[in-house]
This record gives structure tokens, C-alpha cells and sequence, in this order.
């Protein structure tokens, strides 16, 4: 049984696709960030603010997650922390990562960033956050949450 959703809120395009889930399925929800993100009314959700800094959001959620949590985040290094710890997680574009490809992720993750720095005209990030995007999330946080 799921315990919690955790939301890796600074840079998460889905925060109100989530909390409708976590609403509909009557979960705990916290949105964790350093500051800047509206409080919700909703009495599931639950906003936790964290110094600012360099990774304190992502370090109060690896510390704070456990099996039976669900995280939401597309930064891989936390992610695999968060798998460790014995969550799922989940990307916004409704990957799921696991104990079966965060290895890989990870890998790819650094390969990009060791190009990006050997490049200095290979700049920016993969596809645009679309509609699909959005739609692959709600239907794998559905199920991850079940």
C-alpha cells in the first residue's frame, strides 16, 4: 500500500496533474521545494520547505522516502537514491525507473553532461514537454499509486 507521494516541486511541470491523482486515490501528498511554490488548500497535500541551496530538496526526499512511497522527479541522481531506498519513481514524462534501468539512466545522464562539456555549442536539453508527455504521467502515476 502506497504510504506517500513525494514531488520534487522546483522544476516540476506536473504538480496539479499529481495532486488530482493523489486527491482522487486519497493518498498523502508533499510537495517539497526551497521556496516559491502557493501552499495548496487541499488537506492531502502537505508543502515542505526546505532551505535554499544546492540539492536540499533532493536530499530531505532520498532521506524522507521508503518502500511503498511514489517520487516524482527528473533528476536521475535523486531518483536513484529514491529507488535505493526502495521507492518507485517516476519521470514527468511518465517514465518509471527502477532497480532495472536507473543504472542505465545514470549512465546516460553523465555521458550527455561529459558531452556538453567537451562541446560547448551542444547546449540545451531533449524533446519539449508535450501533451503525450502529460498524458503517460497521469496514467503511470495512476497505476504506480495503485
Amino acid at each position: 500500500m502506497t504510504r506517500r507521494l513525494f514531488i520534487d516541486a522546483d522544476a516540476c511541470p506536473v504538480k496539479e496533474e499529481a495532486e488530482r491523482v493523489a486527491t482522487r486515490l486519497g493518498v498523502k501528498m508533499l510537495v517539497v521545494s526551497n521556496g516559491g511554490i502557493r501552499p495548496s488548500q487541499n488537506p492531502l497535500v502537505e508543502s515542505v520547505f526546505v532551505p535554499s541551496g544546492p540539492d536540499e530538496a533532493d536530499k530531505w526526499i532520498a532521506e524522507a522516502c521508503g518502500p511503498g512511497d511514489v517520487v516524482v522527479t527528473g533528476d536521475i541522481p535523486l531518483a536513484a537514491k529514491c529507488v535505493a531506498a526502495g521507492a518507485r519513481v517516476v519521470k514527468h514524462n511518465g517514465e518509471m525507473l527502477t532497480t532495472a534501468n536507473i543504472g542505465m539512466a545514470l549512465a546516460t545522464r553523465d555521458l550527455m553532461a561529459d558531452l556538453r562539456a567537451a562541446d560547448p555549442f551542444r547546449q540545451g536539453g531533449g524533446k519539449s514537454f508535450g501533451k503525450a508527455d502529460r498524458s503517460r504521467f497521469l496514467d503511470v502515476l495512476d497505476r504506480a499509486l495503485r
